[in-house]
């Protein structure tokens, strides 16, 4: 996902004709939602419990990002309120676009500031855990699973999945409805035990390289130097970003007990399909992961328009 990530950036950036594979990435994303959704089993139960303070002081994260970030926009990006708001919001890129410029914002300065902030944590993250962590995701540890060793009937169920769960996932109002829907079903399906089929390898790298691909492109049209400069202020917010989710994460560790590599990418505020894909090559507990990152996104695009109402209302 990184490769595609920088080199379409580069791309965009030195004015490449480049087309985003959008149609791809709407039927990847339900393949996706399957994935993840395979990522819970009966044992699940066993373990819920132990989530619970870290979705206890996820809204305290989620306010200490936000207002970091929100500082970073206003007064350094000299952003006006509306726009430097919508642009520092940890999560839901297309609802803050969209809610952003109802409020009167600058709808591109935020889309590309979201596209951004996306970029950064994806690469800082990766970079982290190879790094520092010593985390390698090249496959070689991993069992490589093809189509054939998964049972037709497993494959047909998890098909049924993804083509109800987009369907209906926009009717429930979900946040990331294409993901969200199908991951629900294939979530429900692994719990109650009727498959315990595993994601194909190749369906995962191939979500992965299309991912990285529509992450790039999100800045082609744009100057270089305005690109530059959304990912200059990307940096330094998203920096702050990662300082609280570090924070946050050192303490779930002392009071769970649980590993700090996973907790970290569990407060890392990227995009959900990318932190969701990274979860899964990283090795992490995906349904820990997932849960806690799509709590995070609700809540933002739940309570962001909310507060903003109130503040404006004051002022």
């Amino acid at each position: 996902m990184l490769g595609p990530i920088l080199l379409v950036t580069l791309a965009a950036v030195l004015g490449a004709n480049l087309q985003a594979p959008i149609l791809l990435r709407k039927l990847l994303l339900p393949i996706l939602g399957v994935m993840l959704g395979s990522g819970f089993s009966p044992a699940l139960f066993g373990q819920a419990t132990s989530w619970l303070f870290t979705i206890a002081i996820l809204p305290v994260y989620i306010a200490c990002a936000f207002g970091l970030a929100f500082m970073v926009y206003r007064r350094v990006g000299r952003y006006d309120v509306v726009t430097a708001y919508f642009s520092s919001a940890p999560g839901g890129l297309n609802d803050m676009m969209m809610i952003g410029a109802e409020a009167g914002g600058i709808e591109r300065r935020i889309a590309l500031a979201h596209a951004s902030r996306i970029l950064v944590i994806v690469g800082f993250v990766s970079f982290f855990f190879a790094v520092v962590l010593d985390v390698r995701a090249t496959g070689d540890a991993r069992i490589y699973v093809t189509f054939a060793d998964v049972a037709l009937s497993d494959l047909a169920l998890l098909a049924a999945c993804a083509v109800i769960g987009a369907w209906i996932g926009p009717s429930l109002r979900l946040p990331a409805p294409q993901i969200l829907g199908p991951m629900l079903l294939s979530a429900i399906v692994h719990l109650v035990d009727l498959t315990s089929a595993p994601p194909p390898t190749i369906a995962v790298n191939t979500a992965q390289l299309v991912m990285g691909t529509v992450v790039g492109c999100r800045f082609l049209g744009v100057p270089a130097r305005e690109i530059a400069r959304d990912i200059a202020l990307a940096a330094l917010a998203s920096g702050l970003m990662l300082v609280v989710a570090f924070s946050t994460a050192v303490i779930v560790v002392r009071v769970t007990g649980a590993g700090f590599g996973q907790s970290f990418l569990t407060f890392a505020p990227g995009g959900l399909p990318e932190m969701s894909l990274l979860s899964l090559a990283m090795g992490a507990d995906v349904a820990y992961v997932v849960t806690v990152h799509i709590l995070r996104i609700t809540l933002v695009i739940a309570v962001a328009p909310l507060v903003f109402k109130a503040l404006r209302a004051r002022v």
